[in-house]
């Protein structure tokens, strides 16, 4: 295992499912770039990480990584894809909690630059989410 893909497992593992936020700081670079604004109104760099962290786990306080899988590892470029599971029991972009279980994928890509995330590039299966939660037709 290179030591990006363990930032990212750490990241999923320590700060989504753990709620370790000052791990944020510890993990990436101090001008780390966020390719991907996954929530509306999410801040760039680490703040919008922190923003990101808390509003899923505001929303599903119960999140869990189910799978780690796909893995890539190319020099300072690291991949991988991650299922979480969860219950919306809070307010996400606006939704009101519906109690709904849900599993979605994620995949993300970073740039890693001595030893910390300098960059992410990702992409979350939010029709799948937003379906699982009524939100949309499936």
């Amino acid at each position: 295992m290179s030591d990006g893909t363990g930032l990212i497992e750490r990241f999923y593992k320590e700060i989504i499912e753990g709620g370790n936020l000052s791990l944020i700081d510890e993990l990436a670079t101090d001008d780390y770039v966020d390719h991907e604004e996954a929530l509306p109104g999410q801040p760039p760099g680490k703040d919008g990480v922190r923003y990101f962290v808390n509003a899923i786990r505001t929303a599903f306080p119960d999140i869990k990584v189910k799978t780690m899988e796909a893995s890539l590892a190319d020099g300072n470029m690291e991949a991988l894809h991650v299922i979480l599971t969860g219950t919306h029991r809070g307010e996400m972009a606006g939704m009101a909690a519906t109690g709904k279980s849900v599993e979605f994928g994620t995949t993300d890509i970073i740039r890693v630059e001595d030893g910390k995330v300098a960059e992410h590039w990702g992409t979350t299966d939010n029709l799948s989410l937003m379906q699982q939660l009524g939100a949309i037709p499936a």
